[in-house]
């Protein structure tokens, strides 16, 4: 799932105190200022092992210009660069098929002051990186001044090699269907093997880790200075373990940690996401139980805000709501447009905006009121859309399909029957409301079992001996990443430091000034926060 970045940074609430941890050494600290056009010679910016054969991609030199349709931002646009990076297809043979990775750059604010560049992914898997740079570059405004902000676009994402398997058509009819098979699963991987045969096996995350450590080369860079969201943690993660010698500062924020196969770590989201959607719920019931009694004292009416389309029972709201959602299976509601709201969209709706924790809540809470009250679909519908990637034209974004690419050339999926089995009765003990209507999709999401590409990749745990300090930034009650993820990677790097946030939502960047301040000291500054660290929510 892909983490939505507000377009501006809010403010700070809190400042934390910085200390080095206990067992690990600091950054450099204090960096000298470095000019833009500063290139330090090849030998020092190639990895070691490097093969003679990838010198010259990490010696290229970055044509940057106006990045094209720079009409259409509500940012200063002309700071915004654009580019190509040539990489070759294969790493095992650089002398073969090149393709060419996109890439965008927001020069820092205070060249006089410049520390060098920092990459940014803003996960997925199928995020787009230049997409972050050039519109969500201001939620970084503390980073900006230092920092020539830079997005790439993964392998199979945006506009690097896209990957765009199922015409619109399709990918509308199975977004909307309620009873999802394993042969979409088999339609889907024939339909990308049928296009993109020769493309699939180079789209893992470690090939675009590989990528990544080309354009720091050819970025002038000696080590990799990186802020990675939820899935862009991963890619961080294969990044330190590939070039352990070229960890600069590497922020990691939502962590996702696959020591685990695909069917088990979807599992635990899962469970995660069923805690959010009970605290919403009882949530909204509990305020209009507060609202009525207030009412009751005398304190006025009330009005629309307090009700909760689910009653005012905290005990029973979860399942309504879930009851609700579940009926659209036998009565769906119709749109203004016509259009259809099933079951699977409207849960696809719901969870999606759960994702961003409790400051989301009124906003869903709005959106499924018209259809409790009235059967007025148009809200919710809209909020599937967003989660599915479908436009207002009909249209679909390549996202949907580089998520199934990307993941499943990271994961060779072929569980046995009782390793689904004891995953389906893990669900309907910790995930019930939320997995019951088809438990399979969930640990299904993205199907690998039928992929073309078997990887040679393995569940492991990430420990990159040799790099420099970590900062893994993990959110308790974080519904996409589990906190527990973020526990496990950091624990297994021996340089891992864990920054806790107490709160819910996915990501704690933008949802915490001591959390933003925290990483702005580690990135500007090289002062890690002290082991065991706590940030409160905004």
């Amino acid at each position: 799932m892909t983490l939505r970045l507000p377009r501006r940074a809010l403010p700070a609430l809190a400042a934390l105190l910085l200390a080095l941890p206990a067992g690990c050494s600091a950054p450099a600290g204090q960096r000298a200022p470095v000019a833009p056009a500063s290139r330090p010679p090849l030998a020092e910016r190639v990895a070691a092992g490097t093969s003679p054969a990838l010198e010259g991609f990490y010696d290229q030199r970055i044509d940057w210009a106006p990045c094209p349709d720079q009409g259409d931002a509500d940012q200063d646009e002309p700071v915004v660069q654009c580019a190509r990076l040539k990489v070759p297809l294969d790493y095992a043979d650089p002398g073969g098929r090149t393709v060419e990775v996109a890439v965008a750059r927001v020069p820092a604010a205070d060249p006089g002051g410049r520390i060098g560049s920092l990459l940014l992914n803003p996960g997925g898997p199928g995020g787009s990186g230049v997409g972050m740079a050039r519109w969500r570059w201001r939620g970084f405004a503390a980073l900006h001044d230092r920092y020539d902000l830079v997005g790439f676009d993964p392998r199979g994402a945006g506009d690097t090699t896209p990957v765009h398997c199922l015409d619109d058509r399709t990918r509308d009819e199975w977004t909307r269907t309620d009873d999802p098979a394993y042969e979409h699963g088999r339609t889907l991987a024939d339909a990308c093997a049928a296009r993109y045969a020769d493309l699939l096996p180079h789209l893992g995350t470690r090939d675009s880790a590989r990528d990544m450590d080309v354009l720091r080369g050819a970025l002038g860079e000696r080590k990799l200075d990186f802020l990675g969201l939820s899935y862009g943690t991963y890619l961080g993660a294969l990044y330190a373990e590939e070039f352990p010698d070229r960890t600069g500062r590497l922020v990691l924020d939502g962590a996702v940690e696959r020591s685990t196969d695909l069917l088990r770590l979807n599992g635990e989201q899962a469970v995660a996401m069923e805690a959010e959607f009970r605290a919403f719920a009882t949530d909204c019931a509990a305020a209009a139980a507060d609202a009525a009694a207030g009412a009751g004292a005398g304190a006025g009416a009330g009005t629309d805000a307090d009700r909760c389309p689910f009653g005012d029972d905290p005990a029973t709201a979860p399942n309504r709501l879930a009851d609700f959602l579940d009926g659209l299976k036998d009565h769906p509601l119709t749109a203004s447009d016509g259009r259809t709201l099933t079951a699977a969209l409207g849960w696809a709706g719901v969870l999606d905006v759960l994702s961003d924790g409790g400051r989301s809540w009124q906003r869903l809470r709005g959106a499924l009121e018209p259809a409790f009250a009235h059967g007025a679909a148009d809200d919710l519908l809209k909020l599937a859309d967003g989660a599915n990637g479908r436009t207002e034209e009909g249209s679909y974004v390549t996202a949907a399909d580089a998520f199934a690419a990307i993941h499943c050339a990271d994961a060779p999926m072929a569980p046995t029957a009782r390793d689904v089995a004891e995953t389906f009765a893990e669900l309907a003990a910790k995930a019930p409301l939320t997995t019951r209507h088809d438990p399979a999709a969930t640990l299904f999401l993205p199907d690998c079992r039928p992929w073309p590409y078997r990887s040679p990749e393995q569940p492991h745990t990430v420990t990159a001996p040799g790099s420099a300090p970590i900062l893994v930034i993990g959110s308790t009650g974080d519904p996409v990443t589990p906190y527990s993820w973020a526990q496990r990677l950091a624990a297994g790097l021996p340089h891992g430091v864990l920054l806790t946030r107490d709160g819910d939502g996915h990501t704690a960047y933008d949802k915490s000034g001591c959390v933003r301040d925290a990483v702005t000291a580690f990135l500007v500054d090289g002062r890690m926060p002290a082991a065991g660290a706590r940030c409160p929510s905004d």
